[in-house]
């Protein structure tokens, strides 16, 4: 599946819109750093420093201290401890919101409301009435929106994609995904905030999001799907402390639907076992199967391996085509980090501002994916097949 066509969103956009990214190099301004760890420490600012059409021009953290922190950490000199004077700098294009997710949407609405270009983490909102508000006010703002759902810009997806084009596995019938999440019963302090369900980064939200984006990018969206979601282990230990918290979120998300293509679905990605297959995906068709693998539920994070095989034959890693992996030179040193995708997405991003393309994942996109992520809670609440 290429990517998405042009929706009514982008088409007002292209059509009527003058976009201030006019310069050869972007003004970035991110929202919620942190000087020792964090996305936007790990991904983030090493994805915007390799690429030349990109400049780091302001910081924002949730206090004056880790602000001047931050902004030594990295270099970089304006820096603010209150959102709203980053969004009004005349020097930013592009605002990226990177903090916690009930932030999101007065984050990037005031980015929007600014007239600024806007990348937020995913999950854009806390559900998809929040996503389509941010929709709306991108579109009345006509700016563009980047959400990040990078695994899309993976090599290996764009690779299988390829593959699949090509006919490699005939009239595709069925698709399998399993995946690992927090392997054991140890978390780290950092993310034990996904532990709590109404934080809405969390199993459900984050694994399951992004790898089922993954999947309705390349094989399409589901028609209709049957959810069971369980929480199998409510006890996790805190690893800096041995201290053990009561966890809310689910720990086992299993899904199985029909594709609109046709296609049968299962998906079932879990946390809190020992040991187990870390992601395994698997497209089975007609004439042959793609096998998709990674250390982890992550597929924006963790490198791809392909493999494949026609016929009844076992499937052999496939190498992926230097074309694809090194379409974007300059991210090169960044191959099996964190940053690497997100460099992509980046990267993509410029590229679409200076040729009026639409490639990378946008708010409306988030919408879908949210939209199916409401659907995977109604089934599980109801024990009904629902549609997508």
């Amino acid at each position: 599946m290429q990517a998405a066509e042009l929706t009514p969103q982008h088409r007002s956009i292209d059509e009527t819109s003058a976009l201030a990214m006019t310069e050869s190099t972007l003004g970035v301004g991110i929202i919620g750093v942190s000087p020792v760890r964090g996305w936007a420490a790990a991904a983030h600012i090493p994805a915007l420093r390799a690429l030349p059409n990109y400049e780091i021009r302001a910081l924002s953290a949730h206090s004056s201290e880790l602000a001047r922190a931050a902004g030594e950490a990295f270099g970089v000199s304006a820096v603010y401890s209150d959102h709203e004077q980053l969004v009004i700098r005349p020097d930013i294009d592009l605002v990226v919101v990177t903090v916690k997710v009930p932030q999101h949407r007065e984050l990037v609405s005031a980015a929007l409301a600014a007239g600024k270009a806007v990348y937020c983490e995913w999950p854009l909102g806390r559900d998809v009435a929040e996503a389509e508000a941010m929709v709306a006010l991108a579109a009345e703002k006509r700016v563009r929106t980047v959400v990040g759902l990078q695994a899309r810009q993976a090599p290996a997806i764009e690779f299988v994609q390829q593959l699949l084009r090509d006919g490699y596995v005939g009239e595709v019938l069925s698709t399998t995904m399993v995946g690992l999440s927090i392997p054991g019963n140890v978390i780290g302090r950092p993310n034990a905030y996904m532990l709590d369900r109404t934080s809405r980064a969390n199993l459900l939200t984050i694994p399951v999001g992004h790898s089922l984006d993954v999947l309705t990018f390349v094989l399409g969206e589901f028609a209709d799907l049957s959810a069971l979601s369980d929480l199998r282990r409510p006890l996790i230990t805190i690893e800096e402390t041995s201290e053990q918290i009561v966890k809310t979120s689910a720990d086992q998300i299993a899904v199985i639907g029909t594709l609109v293509s046709g296609a049968t679905a299962s998906v079932h990605i879990r946390e809190a076992v020992a040991g187990g297959t870390g992601f395994l995906w698997e497209i089975n068709g007609t004439d042959g199967t793609l096998r998709i693998t990674a250390e982890a539920a992550l597929p924006e994070i963790y490198p791809l391996t392909v493999a494949g095989a026609r016929g009844r034959n076992e499937p052999d890693e496939l190498a992926i085509p230097a074309a694809l992996t090194q379409k974007w030179p300059a991210l090169k040193g960044l191959e099996g980090t964190p940053a690497f995708n997100v460099g992509r997405a980046y990267a993509a991003f410029a590229a679409d501002v200076e040729k009026g393309t639409y490639t990378v994942p946008d708010f409306a996109d988030a919408v879908r994916r949210h939209e199916v992520i409401a659907a995977i809670e109604r089934s599980a609440a109801s024990g009904k097949r629902v549609k997508v």
